[in-house]
C-alpha cells in the first residue's frame, strides 16, 4: 500500500471522528512512515526534523493573532458592527441589506489580505468575532462564512498576480522551469482562470445550500471586557500601527517582523494600554496558538511523508497504468495533488514536491505550457480548502469558533472540500484539457 494514502487517510478519518487535528496529524504520520517500511527510530527523527520548519509559521501566527486582538480591544471595529446593527434594528428592518453588507465585507477583507494588505489570515481574529452577533441575529449558516473566506484567499493567491498571489505564482513558474519547461509567471493567471471561475461556482452553490437560518446562542466571546473607548487619538494611532506594520512586512518579507512592529507602534503610541498589554496580547496568541501547534505538526507530517519516498512512486504508477490516455492522465494528477496538499496543508509547499515529477510527465504526454502551468498550479492549489492543518481552512475556524459554535472539521472542511475543491478539481480538469 502507498505510504501517502495512508497517512493521509488515517489523518482525515481520525480528524473526521473528530479527533484533534494535532494528534490526527502526528499518528498519520507515525503510520505512513512505519507503511512505507521505516524503522520507528527513522519515522520519529524525520519527524523531530520537519518540527522545526513550522516554528516560524508558528510564531508569526501568533503575534498577528495577538496584534489583531490588540486593535479589535481598541474598538474601531465595533464602530462598524454598531452601524450595522442601527441598520438591522431600525423600522425597516433591512436584514438582507445587512447579511449583503456583511458578506461584502468578508469577502473583500479576504481578497485584500492576499494582495493589497498582505497580512493572510491575521483579518479573521479582528473581523469575525466582532460580527458573531450579527451573524446570530441574521440566522447566517457559518459554514458558509468558512466557504467564502475561504474562497476569498484561495482564489485571490491562485489568480491575482500580487502579495501572495505574486509569492505563489512565481513558485509554480520556477518550479515548472526547473523540471524542464521554460515558462513565465505571468501566464499563470490565464492558466489558473477557469480554475478559479469553478470555485465562484462552488461559492455560489454554497449560497444556495446554506440559505436555509441556522440557529446560535449569543454567548459571551472571552476578553470583550478588555473594549475601551475609542478615541480620535486611538484611531490615528491604531491606523499609524496598521501602515508600520504593512510597510515593515513588506520591506522584509517577514510576518513577524510586520506584527511586531506594529505592536510596538500601538504600545508607545497609547493605543495599547500597558497594563492591559500582557492580557490582550496573551489573548491575541492563545486565539491564534491551535494553528501554530498544527502547523508544526504538519510540517513534522510533510518530512515523513517525504522521507518514504512513496510520492515519486504514488505518481510514477499512477500514470504508467494510464498508457497515453491524456484526459485520465491530468485527472488522476490532479486527484495526487489534492491528496498530498490534504495532507500537508500548504499549496505553496506542494507546488515543489509535485513539479519534479509531474512536468517529465506532462510533457511525455505532449501537453502544451499552458497546460503544465494550468495542472501544477491546480494540483498545488486543490487540498488546501478541505486539509486540516492548512491555514484557509484554520483560520476562519479561529474566528468563527470564538464563541465555541463552530467545528473546525464539520463546519469549516468538510463544507470547504465539498464546494471548492470539487469544483475546483471539476473545473482544473477542464481547463487542462481544453489547453492540451
Amino acid at each position: 500500500m502507498n505510504a501517502v494514502i495512508v497517512a493521509v487517510a488515517v489523518m482525515l478519518i481520525l480528524s473526521l471522528l473528530r479527533i484533534n487535528v494535532v494528534l490526527s496529524l502526528v499518528l498519520g504520520a507515525f503510520v505512513g512512515g512505519l507503511t512505507s517500511g521505516m524503522s520507528i527510530e527513522a519515522t520519529v527523527e524525520s519527524f523531530t526534523e520537519g518540527l522545526g520548519a513550522g516554528a516560524t509559521i508558528a510564531l508569526s501566527y501568533g503575534l498577528l493573532g495577538a496584534f489583531a486582538i490588540a486593535i479589535a480591544k481598541t474598538g474601531i471595529p465595533e464602530l462598524m458592527i454598531t452601524g450595522m446593527l442601527k441598520i438591522l434594528n431600525s423600522e425597516s428592518n433591512r436584514k438582507g441589506l445587512v447579511k449583503v453588507l456583511i458578506f461584502f465585507l468578508i469577502f473583500l477583507m479576504s481578497i485584500l489580505s492576499q494582495n493589497v494588505i498582505p497580512i493572510h489570515i491575521a483579518f479573521i481574529p479582528l473581523l469575525i468575532p466582532p460580527v458573531l452577533k450579527i451573524l446570530n441575529m441574521l440566522e447566517v449558516d457559518r459554514r458558509l462564512v468558512a466557504t467564502l473566506i475561504a474562497v476569498g484567499l484561495i482564489g485571490t493567491y491562485s489568480f491575482v498576480p500580487a502579495g501572495f498571489g505574486a509569492i505563489f505564482q512565481d513558485i509554480v513558474a520556477t518550479q515548472v522551469s526547473e523540471a524542464g519547461m521554460v515558462v513565465s509567471s505571468r501566464d499563470v493567471p490565464i492558466a489558473m482562470a477557469i480554475p478559479v471561475l469553478g470555485m465562484l461556482i462552488g461559492l455560489i452553490t454554497a449560497f444556495i445550500v446554506y440559505r436555509k437560518p441556522r440557529c446560535y446562542k449569543n454567548n459571551e466571546i472571552e476578553a470583550d471586557s478588555l473594549h475601551v473607548d475609542v478615541s480620535k487619538f486611538v484611531m490615528f494611532s491604531t491606523a499609524l500601527a496598521l501602515v508600520v506594520s504593512l510597510c515593515a512586512q513588506v520591506l522584509t518579507d517577514s510576518m513577524i517582523v510586520g506584527s511586531f512592529a506594529g505592536i510596538m507602534v500601538m504600545y508607545f503610541t497609547g493605543a495599547l494600554k500597558w497594563k492591559e498589554a500582557d492580557e490582550i496580547l496573551s489573548e491575541g496568541m492563545k486565539m491564534m496558538a491551535f494553528i501554530g501547534f498544527v502547523m508544526i505538526a504538519a510540517n513534522g507530517f510533510a518530512a515523513v511523508i517525504n522521507a518514504t519516498g512513496h510520492v515519486d512512486s504514488l505518481i510514477t504508477s499512477s500514470i504508467t497504468i494510464l498508457k497515453g490516455n491524456r484526459s485520465l492522465a491530468v485527472f488522476i494528477m490532479l486527484v495526487i495533488g489534492l491528496v498530498v496538499t490534504m495532507g500537508i496543508g500548504s499549496s505553496f509547499a506542494t507546488v515543489p514536491i509535485i513539479a519534479t515529477l509531474f512536468v517529465p510527465l506532462a510533457q511525455g504526454l505532449g501537453m502544451s505550457p499552458l497546460a503544465i502551468l494550468c495542472l501544477i498550479g491546480t494540483a498545488g492549489a486543490l487540498g488546501d480548502a478541505g486539509s486540516p492543518a492548512s491555514d484557509s481552512t484554520l483560520g476562519p475556524t479561529a474566528g468563527l469558533n470564538a464563541d465555541g459554535q463552530h467545528h473546525h472539521i464539520w463546519d469549516t472542511c468538510v463544507p470547504t472540500f465539498i464546494f471548492i475543491n470539487i469544483p475546483l478539481i471539476l473545473f482544473g480538469w477542464i481547463a487542462c484539457v481544453f489547453f492540451l
